[in-house]
């Protein structure tokens, strides 16, 4: 089947590649798979042998029946032909048990990782692990260091609810067709016990937001009207800063619900 370029589709054909993704997911009977974006079953089909039920969230109409057929008698397959950026994972998971925690895994088109990433992120509640193969340049967003050059907001909203590891980079020529960038494997794990307490969710995602969307100014100036100067000097941050040098956690400390007020608590800068 030819890949179609309106749904972003590079299919994955090495099995040296996908010997090594297999060794990284580490999947046992039992546990509770999700694969986003299948294609043509490249991966779906040895996942499937292993742990002998697999759910896969595939757009594209046109791949359904030729996934059945290359899964038939390797194991439970269920398909849901859908769109992964609006599907209800914790639905599914809620299907699945109580308390079941979903592992995720997919090769996601490039065009939709991280919007679905954020997608994802109001669900870690239901998910255990998630194995995702993303352009490189996301990766390395994603796992970034305070004031380098590609850390930002998908570095700092997800370091709020992940851990996230970079584990291997994945050439060109493994897919057919060959994309113009190069791709990387990516394990990301939502915290059980998160590193630091951010008090008000929705106004770290505004600081974030806001702080990023004019990473040129001093913090006094991307955050002014939303964060006073006083909170920053509490919390020890030097308003004259630049939003990409404070980490994660100095974020939380902005995100005080009292946020105008002269005494403030900052348990992320502790």
């Amino acid at each position: 089947m030819q890949p179609r370029k309106r749904f972003g589709q590079h299919f994955l054909h090495d099995p040296a590649i996908i010997g090594r993704i297999l060794a990284a997911l580490d999947a046992q009977p039992g546990e509770a798979w999700v694969e986003i974006g299948p294609g043509l079953g490249a991966l779906t089909a040895p996942l499937l042998e292993r742990v002998g039920m697999l759910h896969a969230i595939e757009l594209d109409r046109d791949l359904i029946e030729p996934l059945h057929a290359r899964c038939a008698g390797l194991g439970t397959l269920h398909l849901h032909q859908a769109d992964a950026l609006r599907y209800d994972y914790c639905a599914l998971a809620a299907t699945l048990g109580t308390d079941t925690r979903l592992r995720l895994v997919g090769n996601l088109p490039y065009y939709i990782s991280t919007p679905l990433l954020f997608h994802l992120l109001d669900q870690t509640r239901c998910v255990h692990d998630m194995h995702f193969m993303l352009q490189r340049e996301v990766v390395e967003r994603m796992i970034a260091a305070p004031g380098s050059k590609r850390y930002g907001r998908l570095t700092v909203m997800l370091a709020a609810r992940c851990r996230v590891e970079g584990l291997f980079r994945i050439a060109a020529g493994a897919f057919n067709p060959p994309p113009r960038v190069e791709s990387a494997y990516a394990r990301i794990t939502p915290w059980r016990e998160p590193p630091f307490v951010i008090a008000d969710a929705e106004l770290y995602a505004r600081i974030v937001t806001l702080a990023f969307s004019k990473r040129r100014k001093t913090l006094r100036n991307a955050l002014a009207g939303l964060v006073g100067v006083e909170t920053m000097v509490a919390c020890g941050i030097d308003p004259g800063a630049r939003p990409e040098t404070l980490s994660a956690a100095q974020f939380a400390a902005l995100a005080q619900p009292d946020s105008q007020a002269k005494r403030v608590y900052c348990p992320g800068s502790e």
